[in-house]
């Protein structure tokens, strides 16, 4: 109401309809992790093409899988990825160290921009500004034997008291150049200066003890997974169920659970079905977070352009997360990533040609088959969760159903942030009713649910039952919502019955 109605006439007021929009969170960013020559190693970077990845770490690099897992994410319909490179430092071995390259030029200290060898290959050239010698140029050449100039800062002045002071200036928004430092105010002569000292250190690999110890710090509190806003999709190319990395993916599965998230765990390279089938229960990742989880096999096939187009094998991680991301972005989140329409792009084959029967004995024990399909060619054929074995009987069975929910509970997460210290009470409980109602009728449009009607699909529930008045007054509000989920058609059954004809009776 107006503060005060002085005198006649028609007074406006706006009044809040009380609906706040819920908007569905992205279900397909990507999070790799492995070894790269080169980038930032104290944070995750996000890309968006294959092209962002060689600006930052290099491109592809025969000693790992990080880079291939990458590109064959963004092949197969992938867009959002977030990369995080692991690299081994104080190892108590010097030599088995990453290091940073520097250069020095007078009294001007540079750093290159991330540890590695990368770095050798570049010059970093000084010149004077012809009008002004307190003014100087910054060019970064390279890679050797290349004297193109890659990178160029303009205008730079050795004063900290001046706008154009060269740390601030180049300091975190070069990609060669890092820790500028000046030792004085002397503006240094004019010369060309190499990178030197720059080391890549032990390639580590996925299963490399070193590789496997860096992995939990990475997501606990304030390390480099635990500042990224929102990923959905873990992928750590190579990481196989291995006896000696059962720990290191179980814990994988737990911070996936906390970040309602979802792994994708490699096979064993060269695995045979026996051993698949006879140990996949002795996995170690079956534990109470497997079904956060989704095991796929065998590896793919690919021609490797670093070796004139040889055809390697390759952990599926990277081609999966790809296949997962195209059928969020077609079909949507409750959409089983399998099928004929889940081809896997860039495969020529797989590491193995499985047969139904070898199928058949892998399905029940929740392990995902890559097959060879007349017609389909290169397709996923599975979408089971490492909770997916028969004798189980879990709810999380299917890889659509988990994700589905991991989908709603970040969507109500994020959505419903307005109700805190808001006035615990039937208003408020309408509200709430309101806006999530709207949100999952949105869904069940689009067919995220089972049911002919929304009754039938979905229920909020958010009212004097669910939140009773002891939690009230512990400052509690209870919000129950239920959904009915899809699940895929994994045996599809087709009953053929003769016709008998008239047989008179």
């Amino acid at each position: 109401m107006p503060s005060a109605l002085l005198q006649p006439g028609v007074y406006i007021e706006e009044i809040s309809s009380g609906v706040r929009s819920i908007s569905g969170v992205a279900t397909s960013i990507a999070l790799f992790i492995g070894w790269a020559p080169r980038g930032p190693t104290d944070r995750a970077v996000r890309i968006s093409s294959f092209a962002d990845y060689e600006r930052t770490y290099g491109g592809l690099d025969r000693r790992a899988y990080l880079g291939y897992a990458v590109r064959q994410f963004f092949d197969n319909g992938g867009s959002d990825a977030y990369i995080v490179r692991i690299a081994l430092f104080n190892s108590g071995t010097p030599a088995n160290d990453a290091k940073t390259a520097a250069c020095a030029i007078n009294d001007l200290g540079i750093q290159a921009s991330s540890p590695g060898l990368w770095a050798n290959s570049y010059s970093v050239t000084l010149t004077l500004r012809a009008d002004d010698n307190t003014r100087f140029r910054l060019d970064v050449i390279g890679p050797s034997p290349s004297t193109n100039i890659v990178e160029t800062f303009q205008d730079l002045s050795m004063n900290k008291a001046d706008p154009r002071w060269a740390p601030s200036v180049v300091n975190g928004r070069s990609a060669f150049m890092d820790k500028l430092t000046t030792a004085s105010t002397n503006v240094p002569g004019p010369a060309t200066k190499p990178f030197t000292g720059g080391l890549d250190g032990t390639v580590l690999l996925a299963n490399d003890a070193s590789f496997v110890s860096a992995i939990d710090p990475l997501f606990a509190t304030g390390g480099i997974a635990d500042r990224i806003d929102l990923f959905n999709l873990v992928c750590v190319p190579g990481l196989t169920n291995i006896l000696a990395n059962q720990s290191a993916l179980a814990q994988l599965q737990k911070r996936c659970h906390a970040r309602r998230a979802f792994l994708i765990v490699d096979s064993l390279q060269d695995e045979t079905v026996a051993n698949m089938s006879g140990s996949a229960g002795e996995a170690g990742l079956t534990g109470p977070d497997g079904n956060f989880s989704a095991l796929y096999y065998p590896w793919v096939m690919q021609p490797d352009p670093l070796q004139s187009g040889v055809v390697r094998d390759f952990p599926p991680c990277g081609f999966v997360a790809g296949v997962i991301a195209r059928t969020d972005a077609t079909r949507g989140v409750w959409k089983a990533p399998a099928g004929t329409d889940a081809g896997v792009n860039g495969g020529v084959a797989f590491a193995l040609t499985l047969s139904d029967a070898e199928n058949a004995r892998l399905n029940p024990i929740g392990v995902n088959c890559l097959r060879t399909l007349p017609v389909y060619g290169n397709v996923v054929w599975g979408a089971r969760t490492l909770h997916g074995q028969n004798d189980r009987g879990s709810e999380w069975k299917y890889v659509p159903v988990r994700r589905m929910a991991l989908f709603l509970e970040e969507s109500l997460y994020r959505g419903t942030q307005w109700v805190v210290f808001e006035p615990n009470d039937e208003p408020l409980w309408a509200q709430i009713r309101l806006n999530i109602g709207a949100f999952m009728q949105g869904l069940f449009r689009q067919g995220a649910f089972q049911g002919r009607s929304p009754r039938e699909a979905y229920f909020v529930k958010c009212d004097r039952e669910s939140t009773t008045q002891a939690d009230i007054n512990l400052g509690i509000v209870n919000i129950i919502v239920g959904f009915a989920p899809l699940k895929p058609a994994e045996f599809v059954v087709i009953k053929i019955q003769q016709i008998a004809g008239d047989i008179p009776t």
